[in-house]
């Protein structure tokens, strides 16, 4: 097993995605290939006694976060996120993990490795923890202006994703929308549900905001701008009750007493809440494994994210994604 990790991606790299992959080298006993400048990679190398496991590639180019995207990935050959792909189709790496510029990423896993066969677009899936069980959120940031067959194929892949790696039997799968009946939402919604209604996958219908943490429904589907809406909110809303909870238990001697006896339950419910714990999303859709984080990951996220990356692979998502029926025809 290993994992190249974009060295020259994120807000604060490469100390985080360096950190991070010695973190995750040590505890999972994997070979990691930081890909970047070398010279930068290995100085901040020197500041850890442990670096098993560890091995630099070499490239004089990188994706700043805010360059376009796919203009970046066709000029700059030797971009970090480019080479650690290439690592993937060339059989040295398995999978890769990155930071950095997310459509960087995902032009990057397009051009090097390519879709898989029937998929028209690629999907970032995010797992959020629902009070049932894990809930997948499928687009949230690749594609902002979709087509029906767009949203279908998200469903599909979303599909093959939850049985591989989280589990799931049979997932169920919900439209974004404004309403549950069938009546409610935009053209786009109202032309999908009409897809979903005639394919063979779980299909509930419409579903709203609010029943993204419920676990009511194991995969819900949208287009990237609206998903990631939804993925932001939500993790700034985490946060944000994190912190309000904190404050009204400090505020009195009743809520101290509480929090001091109830330190564990209220770690556990941040942990939850908390993005870094899950490391990354998935990028589905691409002919290899490719795991999107945050760009102001911390080196706990990147280490999660390297965890996902090789419990994927182990899981054979590859594998599964490839024996996924995708329905296109020029009816839809």
């Amino acid at each position: 097993m290993n994992i190249a990790v974009d060295a020259m991606g994120g807000d604060r790299a490469p100390q985080v995605a360096v950190l991070g992959a010695v973190q995750a080298a040590s505890e999972l006993g994997i070979d990691i290939t930081l890909v970047g400048d070398r010279e930068t990679v290995v100085k901040e190398l020197a500041y850890h006694s442990s670096t098993d496991h560890i091995t630099v590639h070499h490239c004089d180019e990188a994706v700043q976060m805010d360059e376009p995207p796919l203009k970046a990935v066709r000029q700059k050959k030797d971009a970090s996120i480019r080479v650690a792909f290439n690592l993937v189709k060339k059989g040295i790496s398995d999978a890769v993990v990155s930071a950095g510029n997310s459509g960087a990423t995902l032009a990057s896993g397009v051009v090097i490795l390519g879709r898989l066969d029937g998929v028209e677009r690629p999907a970032i899936a995010s797992v959020f923890p629902g009070e049932k069980g894990y809930v997948i959120l499928i687009d949230v940031g690749a594609n902002v202006d979709c087509r029906p067959t767009h949203l279908f194929q998200f469903g599909v892949m979303a599909h093959a994703f939850a049985s591989s790696c989280l589990g799931m039997v049979n997932p169920s799968i919900g439209l974004l929308s404004i309403g549950e009946e069938g009546s409610k939402g935009n053209e786009l919604v109202r032309l999908t549900r009409g897809l979903y209604e005639e394919s063979p996958l779980n299909f509930i219908g419409n579903v709203e905001g609010r029943d993204i943490f419920s676990g009511d429904v194991e995969i819900i589907v949208c287009d990237g701008f609206v998903g990631n809406v939804a993925l932001k909110l939500s993790e700034g809303m985490g946060e944000a009750v994190t912190r309000l909870l904190s404050t009204e238990l400090k505020s009195s001697f009743f809520g101290r007493a509480a929090l001091l006896f109830g330190r564990r339950s209220l770690d556990s419910f941040k942990r939850k809440l908390n993005y870094e714990e899950y490391g990354g999303a998935p990028l589905l859709g691409i002919n290899g494994v490719g795991i999107i984080c945050h760009g102001q990951s911390s080196p706990s996220a990147i280490k999660n994210a390297i965890r996902l990356a090789v419990h994927y692979v182990n899981k054979g998502l590859l594998e599964n994604m490839r024996k996924q029926r995708f329905f296109l025809t020029d009816d839809l």
